[in-house]
């Protein structure tokens, strides 16, 4: 066996189920999940229009690269969406995968060289696929917390050079998964700066990057600092992007990644051994999806309304604020977070992830997700309601 396998620690979600086995929750309350990340809205019914007319195509085997038509689509999709100063280069400069995490684990089996002590650096917490990838590609792992202190964003200036120096792959997550907190444009152009001094490669995770509360003032990305540095070719930059937060498709596994082409053209070799093509009626469903921001300012408003009606219950009862953008809340918990996990559900039915779970404690000794918990608002306004509701009354018992 593969001796990586055993640095491997369970994920959040089975040790959520241990720590909760037993709890036997009030039967007069019914279940409210708010754990996982799982768009609950429903999927736009143009696509899945898209879907059912084009089956037929399941007879047919997909290309690695996916097709023409999406490419371009992707690549009109990212000159719209983010300040380019022209269209990324379907043929070179994007490729379609089945979502991103699956995209985020090959990405590091494909760039990481394990000769070099090889060093990943990611953001603490994180998702814990960037872990896992760096872990089994060979590599180590170097940890930047994300505290109230630092805005909930790394500090990048405070990471020694020795670091920078033998780091061959840095993930970077805006917006932040659990925090929400957004990168600048300012911090991209230094991280590509130091990229360049120190030669590795940028991977940004950027799927929440249509779950905003200011249309006029959405998320930046990596290739929009790019473009602003006039470096049109995205060196040693990659951008990640997916179909399951932004359009509320999960099941459909579309995603992409986009930027230098040269990288891409060696993680496209890699995927044709790989074996992971996304099949044709998900390409031509991606097409339709990737063409149309109706259904995305919809999906943005009804989590908006979600926000606005859960900080209203919360705020001034729980250390809690509006993100950034994404769809979870971070909040400071007043007893420890596997406690408040436990008597949550035991008192009032209600599901969340401890904080400590989506990170890891550093050298300090501290972990940043300590005292902490994940709520995904996720579920009907109602519910999420419900939710903020008998989270205040957990609060008010004491």
């Amino acid at each position: 066996m593969n001796p990586h396998l055993r640095q491997l620690q369970p994920y959040p979600f089975e040790k959520l189920r241990r720590l909760l086995a037993g709890v036997t929750p009030p039967r007069g309350l019914a279940a409210i999940d708010l754990s996982v990340g799982e768009p609950k809205h429903p999927a736009p019914a143009f696509v899945r229009q898209v879907l059912a007319d084009n089956l037929e195509q399941l007879a047919v085997y997909p290309a690695t690269k996916g097709s023409a038509e999406l490419r371009a689509g992707i690549s009109a999709w990212l000159l719209r969406r983010f300040v380019l100063n022209a269209a990324p280069d379907p043929e070179r400069e994007v490729l379609p995968v089945n979502g991103t995490r699956e995209a985020l684990f090959a990405f590091a089996q494909c760039v990481i060289d394990p000769r070099a002590e090889a060093l990943v650096v990611m953001p603490n917490p994180f998702y814990q696929i960037y872990e896992g990838a760096a872990l089994l590609a060979g590599a180590a792992t170097h940890l930047l917390p994300c505290t109230a202190a630092t805005g909930f964003a790394p500090d990048y200036a405070a990471v020694p050079a020795a670091v920078w120096q033998r780091c061959q792959l840095l993930y970077i997550c805006s917006p932040g998964n659990p925090t929400g907190a957004v990168t600048p444009v300012a911090t991209l152009k230094q991280l590509i700066a130091l990229a360049d001094a120190h030669d590795f490669i940028i991977a940004s995770d950027e799927c929440y990057s249509e779950i905003h509360g200011d249309e006029d003032s959405p998320p930046p990305g990596l290739l929009q600092a790019c473009a602003e540095l006039g470096r049109d070719d995205f060196r040693r930059c990659v951008v990640f992007h997916s179909l399951s937060k932004r359009s509320n498709l999960p099941g459909l596994r579309s995603g992409f990644v986009a930027g230098d082409a040269d990288i891409l053209e060696q993680f496209l070799r890699y995927r044709t051994y790989h074996g992971c093509a996304m099949s044709l009626p998900s390409q031509l469903a991606s097409v339709a999806a990737w063409a149309d921001e109706a259904h995305v300012r919809e999906n943005r408003r009804l989590y908006c309304e979600k926000f606005d009606a859960v900080l209203e219950i919360l705020v001034g009862h729980l250390d809690v604020a509006r993100p950034g953008a994404g769809f979870y809340l971070w909040p400071r918990t007043p007893i420890d977070d596997e406690t408040f996990t436990r008597r949550l559900l035991a008192e009032q039915h209600v599901t969340v992830v401890p904080g400590r779970y989506l990170a890891r404690t550093g050298g300090d000794g501290v972990n940043p997700g300590a005292h902490r918990v994940r709520i995904a608002l996720v579920a009907p306004l109602a519910q999420c309601r419900e939710a903020a509701i008998r989270i205040r009354r957990l609060l008010e018992s004491g």
